[in-house]
């Protein structure tokens, strides 16, 4: 896959060979979905948090006596079977995130990035840069190079203008090429990214790639043993139900 590589002014200077081994093929949503599903996880707040029985207010005291009222036996007015008592089990501050395969996140990066590629939103330029650091600067820029909603700006080292410049910028997202994941990419309806962000990630997830593909192949390769191994057995065992022998025909 070839892309153009573009400059401020919306002009080809270039092109960029992309790996197929890398960004090639089609793109795997079900990693994409399960990273996008851990972020989800891990940004939740997780500030909730109800009364139980030792934390509302009240007294402790018993309100009447265990016997000899005709009343149902009661400890306290904290009691959770009353009104204004105390919860049972209700939600507590806790976080909510997960413990997530480091190769699970990069093969739903490069899942991301490709599908964002092979649907045209990606577009790489050689350098993000606007030197005055001004917001009317960046949105000019943006404009030029098609980004009118969601915006992914991606940046081996974003500079002090170029920060300063899109902050203020409603659905531009600036970062670096080293933070990004899935669910940044797929957040968005294009992608801009320096040259040198794409050639960074491109040398990052090839290791990734070049590790799933031999993982995969000696899984093949594994299961194929395992079914020679039990092929033996299966014949001697016989093909009747149950796994018994054969039936043999009446006299």
């Amino acid at each position: 896959m070839t892309l153009d590589i573009v400059n401020a002014e919306n002009r080809k200077v270039g092109s960029l060979e992309l790996k197929d081994e890398v960004f090639g093929g089609r793109a795997n949503t079900g990693l994409i979905w399960a990273s996008v599903v851990h972020a989800n996880a891990a940004a939740r707040r997780g500030t909730h948090a109800t009364k139980n029985r030792a934390l509302v207010s009240g007294s402790g005291r018993k309100p009447w006596r265990q016997k000899g009222t005709g009343r149902a036996r009661v400890g306290d007015i904290r009691n959770p079977l009353w009104r204004k008592g105390g919860t049972v089990f209700g939600p507590q501050p806790r976080s909510y995130d997960y413990a997530m395969p480091h190769k699970t996140e990069l093969g739903a990066l490069r899942a991301a990035i490709a599908q964002r590629a092979q649907d045209g939103a990606l577009v790489i330029v050689d350098s993000l840069d606007v030197p005055d650091g001004k917001t009317k600067s960046a949105a000019e820029l943006l404009s030029r190079l098609g980004a009118n909603e969601k915006t992914l700006l991606l940046d081996v080292t974003p500079g002090d203008m170029l920060t300063r410049a899109v902050r203020n910028l409603p659905g531009v997202n600036l970062v670096t090429a080293g933070r990004v994941r899935a669910r940044d990419v797929m957040n968005t309806t294009r992608v801009i990214a320096s040259q040198a962000a794409i050639e960074r990630l491109q040398q990052t997830l090839a290791a990734s790639a070049k590790a799933s593909a031999s993982q995969g192949s000696s899984d093949v390769v594994d299961q194929a043993d395992r079914r020679n191994k039990l092929r033996p057995a299966l014949k001697a065992r016989g093909t009747g139900r149950g796994g018994g022998a054969p039936r043999q025909p009446k006299p």
